[in-house]
């Protein structure tokens, strides 16, 4: 393969790589206008950016030559936000310039310094780090950049929202003013437009276009599910997809812990990646995903970044994403140099508006769906079990011995059903799930009256409350009960009955508990639902915030006060009080 403008060595490399074209990013930046120059690239995720200024330094660092110098100094210097990301930028310019005879160094938190220090001392050409440690080598001087060619900062975005600013201006005002300064990044907001202008001069900017519909090579998926099902709902897709690996994101490490506890329990073989975990045990989950002892891998947003596993195939966000970036970020973890992937966004029926708006500013045309149910998964099994390559081998002679007997001990059927079940045993159960967008409804222009599997237990008055989802929004008891105890820290036998209309859903919180209700409602930005005390008609016409009194859920027979042969109950049928006569 011959590619213009690099030179042999990283052509030689790329040829033993499996490389027969070069990614949009990769082409741009061995363009002639952009030889030797700063650089300013925005470019999506899994676009090939590590190899494109890997060989946008080939000119700064080889010039005319095949070789590198002998290790001294470093001559370039990269930067990324992460240590995981940087060890993946290691490992792809090792091979990138391996005939060139490079010496690398990877410089980040959580490793040992004293062992960075000796890589060091023994001479680098290429160093690369996260800001806190290069900062830090810096300033005790184990870093020595007095002859340094080019400094690449590796998603300046990135670094910007983890507020490594500082340490970046810092290294910035550190490196000789004759370097060459190439910035990449995802997007280009403000921030970054202002470090360009101060730090970099005449600097040629590559723009790759994002497209229509998020990255091309990646399928993305909205599935509807209710609140209270989010790991029914992780087991299910996981199970239907049956990817040789996959990622499930979080936004928060608690988050992360449940939801990989729930999956070992019911049998994955799962590694979890948050910002609490030492570099060592981030090393061996990695390491436990590319050898196949892990399948699923649950982590915070510190993997949305830097991991590029080969067998990845699907990627889940259990919640939410952010914005925009970081749900492209996070699905660009699958569908990498042409290998294609599935990313999957769990939406409860309350966050579908965040949900459409983060896939219409990304530009995301996504298929929306239910959650796999337990039925089509079991389809599915028998599918494979009936494709399973085992049955496809040549049986040796041993084991056509050993078929022989049991065909002489059991029949065919009794067999084939013990294979049935040790196939289905070593398999995680799916779970069975709701669709909230699904199911009976009422008949149009009617009300639809559902109640809560229990009343306030201890009686007395409720308050009418509001929320501004109905029948339109696939409004269900099945997820407003879990919803409602959440939003206002609840319990269900706190809550009344629940009357679904059209646009709106009226309820009743017992009275005692009303007033922490709507304080806690009204101060959650966890749903895109509003709650508020009700400002029309309660049951039955009631004014809005009338009181009304309902009986315990375990009622006995009204008997007349004194009635023989029965207990008389607590309440009392009420009686009309009799009209006063007016004064004369």
């Amino acid at each position: 393969m011959s590619i213009p403008s690099t030179s042999a060595p990283l052509a030689a490399a790329l040829a033993a790589r499996g490389y027969t074209d070069l990614t949009e990013v990769q082409s741009a930046v061995l363009n002639p206008e952009a030889a030797g120059r700063d650089l300013l690239v925005s470019a999506q995720t899994g676009s090939g950016k590590t190899v494109a200024y890997g060989l946008a330094l080939a000119d700064t660092l080889l010039g005319e030559d095949e070789a590198l110098p002998e290790a001294g100094e470093p001559m370039a210097l990269i930067v990324t936000p992460t240590r995981e990301l940087a060890m993946q930028v290691t490992n792809e310019l090792t091979w990138l310039y391996a005939n060139t005879g490079a010496r690398l160094a990877t410089l980040v938190g959580g490793m040992d310094p004293r062992a960075e220090r000796r890589r060091l001392d023994q001479g680098t050409h290429i160093v690369v780090g996260t800001p806190g440690r290069l900062r830090d080598h810096l300033t005790r001087g184990a870093l020595q950049i007095g002859g340094l060619k080019a400094l690449v900062l590796d998603e300046a975005d990135e670094m910007l929202n983890l507020g490594f600013r500082e340490d970046l201006e810092f290294l910035l005002e550190a490196t000789p003013a004759s370097r060459r300064t190439l910035l990449f990044s995802a997007t280009l907001p403000k921030p970054i437009i202002q470090m360009t202008k101060r730090y970099q001069q005449g600097a040629y900017r590559i723009e790759v276009a994002r497209g229509q519909s998020g990255h091309a090579d990646i399928e993305y998926r909205a599935v509807r599910i209710a609140p209270n099902e989010v790991e029914h709902a992780v087991t299910n897709i996981l199970r239907r997809a049956e990817a040789p690996s996959a990622i499930v994101f979080c936004n928060t490490r608690e988050s992360v812990r449940h939801l990989s506890s729930g999956l070992i329990e019911r049998g994955f073989a799962a590694v979890t990646l948050s910002g609490e975990l030492g570099q060592a045990e981030r090393n061996q989950a990695i390491q436990a995903l590319r050898d196949g002892r892990a399948r699923v891998c649950v982590a915070t947003d510190v993997a949305a970044r830097g991991l590029d596993l080969p067998s990845l195939g699907l990627v889940i966000h259990a919640d939410l994403p952010s914005d925009p970036e970081t749900l492209q970020h996070r699905s660009g973890r699958t569908g990498r140099a042409g290998r294609k992937g599935i990313s999957v966004l769990l939406v409860p029926i309350s966050r579908r508006r965040k949900a459409e708006r983060l896939l219409a500013e990304a530009h995301i045309d996504a298929t929306w769906g239910a959650a796999p149910s337990a039925e089509e998964i079991r389809a599915a099994d028998e599918e494979r079990l009936l494709a399973d390559p085992a049955f496809t081998q040549e049986p040796n002679e041993e084991d056509t011995a050993a078929a022989a007997k049991l065909l002489a001990a059991h029949t065919p059927e009794v067999l084939a059903a013990a294979l049935v079940r040790q196939w289905r045993a070593r398999l995680p159960a799916p779970e069975e799930v709701f669709d909230p967008n699904f199911g009976p409804g009422p008949k149009p222009g009617r009300e639809r009256e559902e109640r809560g599997p229990s009343k306030h237990q201890r009686g007395g008055p409720t308050i009418w409350f509001r929320m501004d989802v109905g029948r339109r929004n696939n409004a269900d008891p099945k997820w407003l009960l879990p919803l409602l105890c959440r939003r206002g820290k609840i319990t269900r036998q706190e809550i009344g009955a629940i009357k679904i209309y059209d646009r709106e859903t009226k309820f009743e919180i017992a009275e005692s508990v009303a007033k922490r209700f709507a304080d806690a409602a009204a101060h959650s930005d966890d749903d895109d639902i509003t709650i508020s005390p009700a400002d029309g008609a309660g049951e039955r016409g009631a004014p809005a915030g009338e009181r009304k009194t309902f009986k315990p859920k375990d009622k006995r027979p009204y008997a007349p006060k004194g009635a023989k042969g029965q207990d008389r109950t607590p309440y009392e049928k009420p009686r009309r009080p009799k009209p006063k006569k007016p004064k004369a």
